[in-house]
This record gives structure tokens, sequence and C-alpha cells, in this order.
């Protein structure tokens, strides 16, 4: 708590500058906040961020180090019991989303990681995708999640230094998912919550053309970063079956997804931390065993 009484949230927004409206959106949703003292630092990735309001600071990074790197810089130089992360083209609609999400914390010390629901502003339909479990269920529904959607996530400023942030390798995708196992391997839970509400556009991710080789590299890097060895290759094989599966008539996505798949196979991500077998059985308990 600041001198003020109130929770003090350090707030990262990353952006490429490609999107100025959105982020003046974003941005002023923020500052709209009530009940939280917020220090807030908006990053240039590879370019800079344009101008901001009053009450942002702005970090300009020469190149575009990834979406993990770049909200990693922005996450050194905010402070506070809480980070929040934003990204520049999702906004708050409720002056009281971050007082309310950190009452959640507060209230139950057990979850380490809260994803709100996603919404599109416009009435657009919402992916289901945005809903990070397997049986999606009523998007209003909450509960305990093994993986995030990225753009709207809040952690307690402890659990988040002790993941060691997001994971930088990956570059794009996939670094919510270590994230969100990683805040298990600390005793504690991920959770989404159906209650608190972020708007994104409903965008296709298959838009970036790098999206199938990086989801394919990311997914087999995700295994040998994390996973006890043996359940390296039978994570792998689940998700190459489940792969075969979706897009096993469109050779003009599996060309793609398998050059990525043996790239991952052939190089070394780095930064390799088991989450154990203690967190394997944490995480089957409540439903999802880290192999599928």
């Amino acid at each position: 708590m600041t001198g003020s009484g109130l929770p003090r949230v350090g707030v990262v927004s990353l952006t490429q500058g490609r999107r100025p409206a959105e982020l003046e959106a974003g941005l002023a949703s923020l500052l709209a906040q009530e009940g939280v003292e917020l220090d807030i630092v908006c990053v240039g990735n590879g370019s800079g961020p344009g101008d901001v309001p009053s009450g942002v600071r702005t970090l300009e990074l020469g190149d575009n180090v990834g979406i993990p790197a770049g909200r990693n810089r922005g996450a050194d130089l905010v402070t506070g019991e809480y980070v929040f992360f934003l990204d520049d083209d999702a906004s708050l609609p409720s002056t009281r989303f971050l007082v309310d999400a950190v009452a959640i914390l507060e209230s139950d010390r057990g979850i380490g990681l809260l994803q709100p629901r996603v919404m599109d502003a416009q009435g657009a339909a919402n992916p289901r995708r945005w809903i990070p479990r397997l049986r999606k269920g009523d998007p209003r529904t909450s509960g305990d999640v093994f993986s995030v959607w990225e753009g709207a996530t809040l952690l307690p400023r402890d659990v988040f230094d002790a993941c060691d942030g997001w994971g930088e390798p990956y570059f794009y995708a996939h670094e919510g998912i270590e994230l969100a196992w990683r805040v298990w391997a600390q005793g504690r839970r991920a959770h989404y919550e159906g209650g608190l509400v972020a708007n994104h556009p409903a965008i296709d991710p298959t838009r970036h053309g790098e999206y199938y080789r990086l989801n394919a590299r990311n997914r087999v890097w995700l295994a040998k970063r994390n996973l006890p060895w043996p359940l390296v290759p039978v994570y792998v094989a689940s998700w190459t079956a489940v792969q075969l599966l979706r897009w096993g008539r469109t050779p003009s996505k599996l060309r793609p997804w398998f050059a990525g798949w043996a790239e991952g196979w052939r190089s070394r991500p780095g930064g390799r931390r088991s989450i154990g077998w203690v967190t394997v059985g944490r995480m089957t308990r409540a439903g999802r065993p880290p192999v599928i």
C-alpha cells in the first residue's frame, strides 16, 4: 500500500507505434482508474510510442525485442505491489477494473495471476481462444486456468519476479502459457475472472505471417524450458497430433508449422527451469496435466 492507503500498481503498455488511436484509448482507460495509485510506462518496441498523456512515462527501445522482452523492459521500470500488462489495442471499460482485480487477489492469496474476460467493444463475436481452458463453457464463469491471454494480466509483483518475468526467447506466442505454468510452480494459481472485462478487437492471430512457424517452434521450446524431461516428447507429440487433426488437409499451414517444429528441436531456447513433478501433480489434480 502507498502512503495514501491505496494499492500501487505498476502498469506496462507495449506498443510499436502502429495503433495511435487504440493506444490513446487504452492509456486513457488506465488514467481513469479509481481507487489505485498507478506507475505507468509506455514501451515503444522498436519505435517511439508517440505522444502520451501526462502521467505516463515512456521507454523507447531501438529494436523490436519481441513482445515478452518488451514487457519485461517496462516491468523493470515500474514499482508497486502489483504489476499489470495492457496491450496497446486493449482498454478497460470500467474505471474500477484495477481496484476490483486487486481486491480479488487480496481476498485469495492463492491466486498468483489474474486474466479478465475479454470482449470486443464493437460487438463482434469473441474468439473462444480468449477463454483459456479446454471446456470453454460460459465466458462469464470464473475458474483456475493453465494458460492466459496475455493482453491484460495482473500479478502480485513478487510472483512475477519469482517467475523470472515473461519468457523472452519466444518473441511472440506461448509466453502466456509459460508464465501461467511458472505461477503454478510458485504454489499459486492462474485464474480467469469472468466478472472482470477488458476490451480487445476480435482479430485473427494468423494475420501474422510468422504465426505458424513461431506457434510450432515455441510449443517445442515451452516443453524444453519447463517440463520434466520425460514429459517433453509426450507434450510435443500431443500437440503435433492436434495440429494434424486441425490442418491435415491444409499444406500451406502445415509446411511452416513443421518447419518451426524442427527448428524448436534443433535450437536451444535457454532459460530452462523445470516446473517439477510436484507442480505437475498439482496441475493434474486441478484438471489439466501439462501433457495436453
